[in-house]
């Protein structure tokens, strides 16, 4: 009991100091709790829209997928003969049943020809207004369609489009564009994650999204009642045969679940890493913390030893304080998390994304997960403080404030440090050297990890080094001010190496990412340099297909030398060797594709492999198979028949565009798979002639414009950009994750430096007591923290272009060979991590130089 009110009497007299720390703790939990809530929320939102939409029992085509998303290659969905709902109808249980029609390979747009699409890339879906969509939806404007002029639109789509009744609104699809105008306005009854929805009268959809009536993509079963679900199924299928797609209303939202699943876990699991980066760099704050509190209090604990306290106790009353700081941040960071959580579906919602704080989930394993979490961390954080402090004996009581440093312990510090240090670099340039990148990747992890923990080790030895150098460069300018801040950092070298690591961490991660985002880039753009030789790329960034249509249109484009299409699908393979291979990819495309991609082959011609009944295949595929030039393939395409094609050339396997793809001739494929089943093209391209570069680009997109909104014609350049901002979009949101780590890390330097001031209290004192102005006072301080900064930053920086230049020679195996510095990136974080130490040191300068000068003298 007497532990325990020690405990609480010095962390309550020293609750100034521990509020740093606190907030450390209560960031790096709201992070986690915050993702916690955030993907609970949005798994209860997906799960109630799955379950409501749902009838109780769904007929699909064969052909479709389990969400019942389109998957045809010719652009258009799946569908069952009209008949198939006569004979569900007569299936045992069965009270209702009425077929719909729908598909998500569509574009939609406004009168302007603006696309209706989402932006946050969930699906535009079109179809039929059905019975079991007016169980879900709730007509506000309007009424439903009845005719081929009419549509209704969702109330999200309409409202962040600004559709109102009568508006036109056009729907491109492989059949073509159908225009009709708003009749009506429906809102879901449940959240809509941000799909946007179109609903035609069932004869309309079936004519503008197949090009026939008479057929349906789905049948909704409704059961009769005392029938359940899973007899009602069995009771389908046994009326139909097992030609079709039977699932009851659970294996719908179980199959919809899944294909949102794999989005949600990659987004939760990245924020927890982040989130766990936080906690790293909170674990120095804290041991700092600490540490500063244990020798500031050096006398205060010989005085208890020296009445009785035992080194247990001393510990405990350390550790007792640390669980109550992990305590308080925890419940106050489990608290700020579903702030944040809230706060992310507001800025999902501006993205498109729709959910609402009705659905907010706050499960039981999310604070016990937090409160865990942080509860731990910082205890453990506190062990090394603590025993620390249990060491402290009865005579230190005679001593002034402050233990003294452990001469032994740094040295075998130093040794395992470098130890550890000289590890990771081995590791990574073993993994440099690797010649297969999935053992490479091995070994770069190894590095990356040995590295770090030997830098944060040898942080002391490193501080001890560096902050001379830079004191030398960066203070000694300031005269007798700047040698004093370079002392003070090089006082407590241990104190220095532990905040600059903290900085460390999160500046290391930003420029490896930087470096391999910038070499990503640098040696995609020179592939498409040395290998692209076309001019023009056509397609749908919806993934939509180009319709036979717009390729005659774009044929037609004067000033074309040439134009050619491109046609990906799918085929069973039976190799040389007895091996069959399900749903391999095989390219179909025109001749003059091999003009168009410069591909390197290591056997034969690439343009051979158009002649027909003739293929190619890449290099690592023909060496697993035993294929060699003159070697026969069967391949029996999917929607078409058998053929036995020759092997005419072997590609390079080192290419990074069109990686591993194996063609054949767009003739060969028409060969073998009706026309009706042919896959539409995926992309076309297209070359000016000599000299009318800019004239076709602009008659391209001009042709396109009115009739083909959905396709974006882009030259190079502007392939160039899109790929350079997409790796931009992610890398800036990886950045704004890390953000949080640098925040934290920056608190750390802030508790440092006031941790520091309170202990050279009387120091200071007497300073100003024989002439150091307060302004001086206050650059010393500010001057000590910049060189703090600087120094994590030079550590970050340099440990972090390491790793990067190591994952790009991985890279490199992967046809990825350009490595590219991106030194203004380099160069901006560096001089802003100068400018976090002069922010940091603010409040501790601004308290420093209010201190009454003989207060200050009289401290004990």
């Amino acid at each position: 009991m007497t532990v325990l009110k020690t405990s609480l009497r010095n962390f309550f007299a020293h609750k100034g100091r521990m509020a740093l720390s606190a907030i450390a703790v209560l960031l790096s939990v709201a992070f986690v709790s915050g993702t916690l809530v955030f993907t609970d929320t949005m798994n209860t939102t997906f799960d109630k829209l799955f379950q409501a939409t749902a009838s109780d029992v769904t007929v699909a085509a064969k052909g479709s997928s389990d969400s019942g998303e389109t998957t045809d290659r010719t652009g258009r969905p799946p569908v069952m003969p009209a008949s198939v709902v006569g004979e569900v109808r007569g299936a045992r249980g069965v009270a209702k049943a009425e077929g719909t029609v729908f598909s998500t390979s569509v574009t939609v747009i406004d009168a302007k020809k603006d696309k209706l699409s989402p932006s946050s890339g969930a699906p535009t879906i079109v179809g039929s207004w059905n019975g079991n969509d007016a169980r879900t939806m709730k007509i506000t404007k309007g009424a439903a369609p009845q005719g081929p002029d009419q549509v209704m639109v969702d109330q999200d789509t309409a409202d962040k489009h600004h559709l109102e009744l009568g508006d036109d609104i056009g729907m491109i699809s492989v059949v073509g564009t159908h225009h009709a105008r708003v009749s009506g306005i429906a809102a879901f009854k449940v959240t809509n994650p941000g799909a946007a929805i179109f609903y035609l009268d069932t004869k309309t959809a079936q004519q503008t999204l197949v090009g026939r009536t008479g057929v349906y993509t789905n049948v909704n079963v409704t059961a009769a009642k005392g029938v359940t679900d899973d007899q009602l199924k069995k009771n389908v299928t046994a009326a139909l045969g097992h030609g079709y797609k039977v699932q009851t209303a659970k294996e719908v939202a179980n199959a919809n679940q899944k294909s949102v699943e794999s989005f949600l876990n990659v987004m939760k699991y990245a924020m927890l890493g982040f989130a766990g980066i936080a906690f790293l760099v909170g674990i120095f704050l804290i041991i700092n913390t600490f540490s500063m509190l244990v020798a500031q209090r050096t006398r205060e604990i010989g005085l208890m030893r020296a009445i009785g306290s035992s080194r247990k106790q001393v510990n405990r009353s350390v550790l007792i304080e640390a669980l109550l700081l992990g305590v308080i941040g925890s419940v106050f960071g489990v608290g700020a998390g579903v702030g944040i959580a809230v706060g992310l579906m507001k800025l999902m919602g501006k993205m498109g994304m729709h959910l609402s704080t009705d659905d907010l989930t706050v499960a039981w394993t999310t604070p016990v997960v937090g409160l865990l979490l942080g509860v731990v961390v910082t205890v453990l954080a506190a062990y090394l403080p603590a025993r620390r402090a249990g060491k402290v004996s009865p005579m230190a009581a005679l001593r002034d404030a402050g233990a003294p440093a452990d001469a032994k312990a740094g040295t075998v510090r130093a040794v395992i440090g470098l130890l550890l240090t000289a590890a990771g670099g081995f590791s990574l340039y073993v993994a440099a050297t690797a010649d297969k990148a999935k053992a490479g990747s091995g070994w770069l992890g190894l590095g990356v990890v040995a590295t770090l923990i030997g830098f944060v080790v040898i942080g002391p030895l490193l501080a001890a080094g560096l902050v001379r150098i830079l004191g030398a460069i960066m203070l000694r300018m300031f005269g007798p001010v700047g040698r004093m801040a370079e002392r003070n950092a090089l006082r407590n070298p241990r104190r220095t190496g532990a905040t600059g690591a903290a900085l460390m961490i999160g500046l290391a991660l930003v420029a490896c990412l930087s470096v391999v985002g910038s070499s990503m880039v640098a040696s995609a753009t020179d592939q498409l340099d040395k290998t692209v030789g076309t001019d023009f790329i056509i397609q749908a960034d919806n993934g939509q297909r180009v319709v036979p249509q717009a390729v005659r249109l774009i044929k037609d484009t004067p000033g074309l030398a040439r134009v050619t299409e491109y046609r990906p699908t799918l085929a069973d393979y039976t190799t040389p060797d007895g091996q069959t291979l399900k749903d391999t990819d095989i390219t179909a495309a025109d001749p003059t594709y091999a003009t168009d991609l410069r591909k390197k082959t290591v056997a034969g011609n690439l343009k051979d492999a158009y002649l027909p009944d003739s293929m190619s295949v890449h290099e690592k595929f023909a060496k697993a198979h035993g294929i060699h030039l003159g070697s026969k393939i069967t391949v029996a395409f999917k929607e078409g028949a058998t053929a036995h094609l020759t092997v005419r050339a072997i590609t390079s396997s080192d290419d990074v565009i069109d990686q591993g793809a194996q063609y054949t001739s767009i003739a060969t494929l028409a060969k073998y798979v009706p026309a009706a089943k042919m896959p539409l093209d995926e992309l076309v391209f297209a070359t000016a002639e000599d000299g009318q570069q800019a004239a076709a680009y602009k008659a391209l997109k001009s042709a396109l414009h009115d009739d083909y909104p959905q396709l974006t014609v882009r030259d190079q350049t502007d392939y160039k950009k899109a790929l350079k901002d997409q790796i931009g979009q992610l890398l800036n949101m990886i950045y704004g994750l890390l953000a949080l780590a640098i925040i934290v890390a920056v608190l750390g330097v802030v508790n440092t430096l006031a941790l520091s001031v309170v202990e050279r209290t009387r120091e200071i004192g007497l300073m100003r007591a024989i002439g150091l102005s307060r302004r001086q006072l206050r650059r010393m301080i500010r001057l000590e923290s910049v060189v703090i900064a600087v120094f994590g930053a030079l550590l970050g920086l340099g440990l972090g272009m390491g790793w990067g230049a190591t994952a790009q020679k991985l890279l490199a195996l992967q046809g990825l060979k350009i490595l590219q510095i991106p030194w203004p990136t380099i160069i901006t974080v560096f001089i802003a991590s100068a400018f976090v130490g002069l922010f940091a040191a603010l409040i501790p300068a601004f308290r420093a130089g209010r201190m009454n000068v003989l207060n200050a003298i009289a401290t004990d």
